[in-house]
């Protein structure tokens, strides 16, 4: 069962906002069986849409748009659907009832533009919308299943959730896909292929294997396509088994987390505190580690301690460390981390100093040289990265390193 995401709009086009909607869609589509075949962006323009929806047909069985749904002129989607189906607009009673209610709530005059809003294509079935004014429509025209729902965002993901979802599962017969990601750290997507060939070679058809490489990080996903659920789950637990143990060390989660959510995880089941003292990264290893719920349970907070003097002063750095080894040294970032774990009093540290670039470097430390050290009351490690010239990239992959390095003193704090 095939699919294609159409978001309409020139604010997508145009760079202002990013189509998130699209890749939300796919995931919540994958998850039930449905593949998706393509994703199209397409301006506000009449011809350009029925285009879009003609071509959608020749490849899909169901076809998802997104945007194009408000009362103002520049929202054609509405009209450009009855055009493409060949049917007038009519005014849907419920609708307009939903669209009075809100305006009656919020106490503001019903104008006749939004009115408008309660007409739609007489040949759908009208989804409802408990988040806004703009109704979802569903068609089905030529063995095609066709659903438009506005753009904004929670409004299109309550009607996937609670309203097409549900119906596409009753109206088609789907497949079953069943998805096992493995998080590993710390090696290339080459040497990975290499590791595990024979692995890989030995799966079945319906079976698939995709890696998915990110700054420091390979997501090896396997992907199972069936009609016996229980069947599907033995097999491809069998083959994440084989990679795990090939892999080894490297693997650091068998689900599809984020590597800092391992470390969180880890560290709440186990009772454990963590700190940060960050320099070149400024605060970035904190922003990903206080983006999830519930990381308070684990981390206390941290440092970000550009200067010397606040690398003096907030975690104890010896002045004489820094004037003769540099910010940048094995010895100043011992004693950062040892500073944040003792001063802030938590059970793990981290601390990250480095030249991010992509000006600052010297001969014996050119941009991208990075000392990265984690601790705990027995224990201290550091060692020395040197990434490239882009600055962005050295912060996300001294992010990624000092996590991993993390993994590795948990992991020898158990034995």
């Amino acid at each position: 069962m095939l699919a294609e995401i159409i978001t309409i709009g020139d604010e997508i086009l145009i760079g202002q906002i990013v189509d998130t909607n699209s890749a939300w869609m796919a995931s919540k589509l994958n998850e039930e069986g449905i593949s998706v075949k393509q994703i199209s962006s397409v301006s506000d323009n009449r011809e350009h849409i029925l285009t879009a929806l003609a071509e959608a047909a020749t490849r899909a069985d169901i076809i998802l748009i997104t945007g194009g749904l408000g009362p103002t002129k520049d929202d054609i989607t509405k009209r450009t659907l009855a055009e493409y189906f060949n049917v007038g607009l009519v005014l849907n009673a419920d609708v307009l009832a939903n669209v009075e209610s809100i305006f009656k709530k919020y106490n503001r005059p019903l104008l006749e533009v939004n009115r408008k809003q309660a007409e739609v294509p007489e040949n759908c079935e009208v989804i409802s919308n408990n988040n806004g004014t703009a109704p979802g429509m569903w068609f089905n025209d030529k063995g095609k299943i066709y659903v438009s729902m506005p753009g904004v965002p929670f409004e299109m993901k309550y009607m996937m959730e609670e309203e097409v979802i549900p119906k596409l599962k009753m109206v088609l017969t789907l497949p079953v896909i069943i998805h096992k990601t493995i998080l590993t750290v710390g090696e290339g997507e080459s040497f990975l292929a290499e590791k595990i060939s024979d692995i890989e070679d030995s799966l079945p058809a319906n079976i698939k294997l995709a890696y998915l490489p990110k700054m420091g990080q390979v997501r090896l996903r396997l992907s199972a396509y069936g009609k016996n659920e229980a069947e599907l789950k033995d097999k491809i637990d069998a083959f994440a088994h084989k990679i795990v143990e090939r892999v080894g060390i490297n693997v650091v989660a068998r689900e599809d987390i984020p590597l800092e959510k391992v470390v969180l995880n880890y560290m709440a089941e186990k009772g454990l505190t963590l700190t940060t003292a960050e320099s070149c990264t400024g605060g970035y290893i904190s922003h990903l580690i206080t983006q999830h719920a519930g990381s308070s349970q684990v981390f206390l907070g941290g440092a970000v301690s550009y200067s010397y003097e606040l690398k003096e002063s907030i975690l104890g750095v010896k002045n004489e460390t820094l004037w003769q080894h540099g910010a940048v040294s094995s010895e100043t970032v011992k004693e950062m981390v040892e500073g944040a774990l003792f001063k802030f009093k938590s059970d793990y540290a981290m601390a990250v100093t480095g030249i991010a670039g992509p000006g600052g470097g010297t001969e014996d430390k050119p941009v991208g040289t990075v000392w990265i050290g984690v601790a705990n009351v027995n224990k201290t490690l550091m060692k020395k990265f040197t990434f490239g010239n882009k600055r962005l990239q050295n912060i996300e992959r001294t992010a990624v390193a000092a996590f991993y390095m993390l993994i590795t003193l948990l992991r020898e704090s158990e034995k």
